[in-house]
């Protein structure tokens, strides 16, 4: 009975460790993926990546996003980085508080040193908005940003700012004092988003390219979801690149997304480089 009361324990104990330990070698795995990379771009490497998006909870959904919490960090690194050096942001995120996404956005600007934002998959939204603040934005060929139109939230629904407006265009004696006071709110929200925007890309653009650009990110042309590849964002005069380096996509791995019951994708991990050619079926 004491063996099988060890057993026990030993097998508890394996239990309540062994996450830990797998967490405590993939932050390990991330520092050294980092500190690999720093040194090849010589440069300071920050990583601002949301992989929960899918995540629930007894049903409920737990959406990760943008915060002050990672402006906060954010300004942090930057404030620890010698104003001649490069900094390159790993940027992944559906989005988040255009508060928090300014934040970041201003204090790349002022940075001295070269600024690169890595995109490997999407930035939209305020991921976007804070690509705007960067000297050169590198893409993946399948990569996507999108528009930076605001979102109004009620208890209700979170609506597009330019479709409340929309909706005060229509006649409507009826109208309650809380659609008008949406409304205001919704002007200033767009009116704000397109200074920060056109304030970030003046120096980067004439001055009609700007603004058509920060018109077109902030007025709702698309729906909020809508992807701007990496062929439109050129031809939208944005400083887009292809060229991910193979680091990145080594690094996202770092970054797992939680796991479930069963993967929603899967495939026999490493380069397949036409093994197949040259056999018959």
């Amino acid at each position: 009975m004491d063996v099988f009361w060890i057993i026990f324990w030993i097998i508890v104990l394996f239990t309540f460790y062994y996450p830990l330990l797998q967490m405590k070698t993939l932050q390990q795995q991330r520092f050294f993926a980092i500190r690999s990379f720093e040194r090849k771009r010589r440069s300071r490497v920050i990583v601002l990546i949301h992989r929960q998006e899918s995540l629930s909870f007894l049903g409920l959904p737990i959406a990760r996003y943008i915060n002050i919490e990672d402006s906060e960090k954010v300004l942090r690194a930057i404030h620890l980085t010698s104003k001649d050096t490069p900094i390159d942001l790993i940027l992944h995120t559906p989005g988040g508080l255009v508060l928090a996404a300014e934040q970041i956005a201003w204090a790349l600007q002022k940075h001295s040193g070269k600024v690169s934002v890595f995109i490997p998959h999407y930035a939209m939204s305020g991921g976007t908005l804070i690509a705007m603040a960067a000297d050169e934005i590198v893409m993946d060929p399948n990569a996507v940003i999108g528009p930076v139109d605001p979102q109004i939230g009620t208890m209700q629904a979170q609506y597009p700012a330019v479709s409340i407006l929309k909706a005060l265009e229509q006649p409507n004696p009826n109208r309650d004092d809380e659609t008008l006071i949406l409304g205001d709110i919704a002007r200033k929200a767009i009116d704000q988003v397109y200074q920060v925007i056109y304030e970030l890309l003046k120096e980067k653009a004439p001055a009609e390219k700007a603004q058509e650009l920060a018109t077109t990110l902030s007025s709702g042309k698309w729906t909020h979801d809508y992807p701007i590849t990496l062929k439109l964002a050129k031809e939208m005069g944005l400083p887009v690149r292809e060229g991910i380096p193979a680091d990145i996509y080594d690094l996202m791995e770092l970054y797992p997304q939680p796991q479930q019951q069963r993967p929603t994708v899967e495939f026999i991990p490493g380069p397949y480089r036409n093994m197949f050619r040259n056999r018959k079926i």
